[in-house]
């Protein structure tokens, strides 16, 4: 072989046609796209029909949306929601400890906690409460009529409830830190104060606030049940009015719009919440 052949250098392929490249086309989504156009009419109909039905009186509706009536009722439902949360993760967290304990009988009274106030309806529990006087009509020589009025007893009836699901809610969290990590901060040194406040609190916050904004949101709908003992709360409060003047679609939804507003903004705080643990996790937005 010459040495001219040796320094021929190799053959370069043609680029290939245009003409032979294969295309990409999307493929199209002709029934996502129907089925979007068919669901925005239907709600453009529906959101149509309340707006000009004239059965929703809106402007009674605007009227009594910020009257002192109703926004005594909404401050009380807010600060009853507020009491419940705290005071019922506080017995929870507590419960959740027992739980988590390796002491049996503290194990045993939190497992039967949870299972009691589980199984028995807010509804019966608030009523039982509100007629605890048929059972112990004395308490300490001090009438029970006297030491447990209606909100003393929707107090008491919610944060037993929710403490049962707190609870749960709290343990779930903590169980879900990887034991290897405590057993790592054991190793450094660390005392059990230190290692709950960097260890085990961050990453199990991860876990309990999503349920936790869950349970508040729940909570605040959830308290409108105690109208049924006379806590004068926003549902309440509009039931006086239209007893009295016989508005009722109105006024319900005054109360639908209140509810639905303050559980927008309490949405979204459980958002940024949510956000801010989930810093430094992949399942971050």
């Amino acid at each position: 072989m010459s040495s001219d052949t040796l320094a021929q250098p190799a053959a370069v392929p043609d680029a290939p046609d245009e003409a032979d490249v294969p295309r990409i086309v999307p493929q199209r989504r002709l029934g996502q796209w129907a089925a979007a156009v068919a669901v925005l009419a239907l709600l453009g109909l529906a959101v149509d029909s309340v707006l000009r039905n004239d059965a929703f009186q809106w402007d009674v509706v605007a009227a009594y949306f910020t009257s002192d009536a109703v926004l005594r009722g909404l401050w009380l439902t807010l600060w009853l929601t507020a009491v419940v949360m705290v005071l019922g993760f506080a017995l929870g967290t507590l419960l959740a400890a027992f739980r988590l304990s390796a002491n049996p009988v503290l194990r045993a009274v939190s497992w039967g906690y949870v299972w009691l106030f589980r199984s028995i309806p807010i509804l019966v529990q608030l009523l039982l409460w509100f007629n605890i006087g048929a059972l112990y009509p004395r308490i300490l020589g001090v009438r029970t009529v006297d030491l447990f009025g209606p909100v003393t007893v929707a107090i008491i009836g919610l944060t037993l409830h929710e403490a049962a699901y707190a609870a749960e809610v709290v343990r779930g969290g903590i169980l879900s830190v990887d034991r290897g990590q405590i057993e790592a901060a054991q190793a450094l040194g660390l005392g059990r104060w230190r290692r709950w406040r960097r260890i085990v609190l961050p990453q199990a916050m991860r876990s309990i606030v999503p349920p936790a904004g869950n349970m508040l949101i729940g909570t605040l709908k959830g308290t409108s049940i105690v109208s049924v003992i006379a806590v004068q709360d926003l549902l309440y409060s509009v039931q006086l009015v239209y007893h009295r003047t016989y508005q009722v679609i109105p006024l319900l939804m005054v109360a639908t719009v209140w509810y639905t507003v303050v559980t927008s903004v309490l949405g979204v705080g459980q958002y940024y919440v949510e956000r801010h643990y989930a810093r430094g996790s992949e399942h971050t937005r």
